[in-house]
């Protein structure tokens, strides 16, 4: 087993600890919209994750409609003070497991009583909104937020997928610590903007989605399919014809990795994102052997030269690149 101590640290401002620069994604161990849940590997993933050195884990509510929360909570039962938990709040979903944006003072008073429970826990180490909702005034959904603070509820807050000038609003009406973005490889709107922000202001990034839904693993072929439940069957990355172009960038890149660090794509996927910044980078995994490779990430860097290498495989390989924009869920 890697040693937990070569695991690189960061700080998120309001928390009591630093954190590991590599956090547990559960999405996936929701179930929902990832072929159904398996509780067992979920929960032996989850305690593998912080035996391997991982201090943050990230979860929501909408993950599974209280699914992931349940398990974390269960997974981390004596392991509780191991490990910094970050949730989010302002998604609802109606009794068919439609999710709307909400986050209206009333929802986020449910959703942190819920997310308190389904956790085991007392208190929420990191408490994001997880999508800007445009039918509630910022002023409401950050004051009520800065109130579960001073409650001592909540250690510091985050935004998820906000543009900067919703970033600036929360920002008048309450502190911000972290942000959560997607970012990866194929995945980098982020960069134009989102990255100096963040930098100028002293906040962390949880980038989100760095293995882009296991496209940069290594391990798809062009003869893999995505079930109806699976959200892939709906990502225009896994359709033809881009998914073809993404493949043989995924090919490149593996070959890259092996000659040029003697390391798997999936370490070089990871790597690349904590080299860009503030950068903490979410790993999704579901069974305790997605996450075996973690220390391969830790302990090396890319150089200038290795950075443009990887852009002109990109820029050569993909000639119809397209965002994670598919995954917006609707407002009200």
């Amino acid at each position: 087993m890697p040693e937990a101590s070569v695991m690189e640290t960061t700080t998120i401002r309001g928390l009591k600890n630093p954190v590991s620069r590599i956090a547990l994604g559960t999405w996936a161990i929701g179930g929902w919209m990832w072929g159904g849940p398996d509780d067992r590997q979920a929960i032996a993933t989850i305690q593998e994750a912080v035996d391997l050195g991982i201090t943050l884990i990230d979860t929501a509510p909408v993950y599974g409609f209280g699914h992931s929360e349940e398990v974390v909570g269960q997974a981390l039962q004596g392991r509780r003070d191991r490990v910094a938990i970050a949730t989010k709040v302002g998604l609802d979903w109606t009794e068919d497991h439609k999710p709307f944006r909400n986050t209206s003072a009333a929802r986020i008073r449910k959703e942190i009583e819920d997310s308190l429970r389904r956790l085991r826990t007392d208190y929420i180490d990191l408490y994001q909104v997880h999508w800007p909702d445009s039918a509630v005034s910022m002023e409401e959904t950050a004051r009520t937020l800065e109130s579960l603070v001073q409650e001592g509820k909540v250690l510091a807050l985050g935004v998820s997928n906000f543009t900067i000038a919703q970033m600036e609003e929360f920002r008048a009406f309450a502190p911000l610590s972290a942000v959560q973005p997607p970012y990866n490889l194929f995945e980098r709107a982020m960069e134009h903007d989102i990255l100096p922000y963040v930098r100028q202001h002293g906040l962390a990034i949880l980038a989100y989605g760095p293995l882009c839904r296991g496209l940069l693993s290594g391990k798809m072929t062009a003869q893999t399919e995505f079930g109806p439940d699976d959200l892939r069957s709906a990502d225009p990355k896994f359709q033809s014809p881009r998914f073809a172009q993404y493949l043989e960038a995924v090919r490149q890149l593996q070959d890259f990795a092996r000659e040029r660090h003697g390391k798997s794509l999936l370490a070089l996927a990871i790597r690349w994102v904590l080299d860009q910044g503030p950068t903490i980078a979410l790993w999704g995994a579901r069974r305790p052997d997605q996450i075996a490779a973690v220390a391969d990430a830790m302990g090396w860097s890319l150089s200038a030269a290795d950075l443009r290498d990887i852009d002109t495989i990109l820029n050569t390989c993909i000639k119809d690149p397209v965002g994670p924009e598919f995954m917006a869920p609707p407002g009200r």
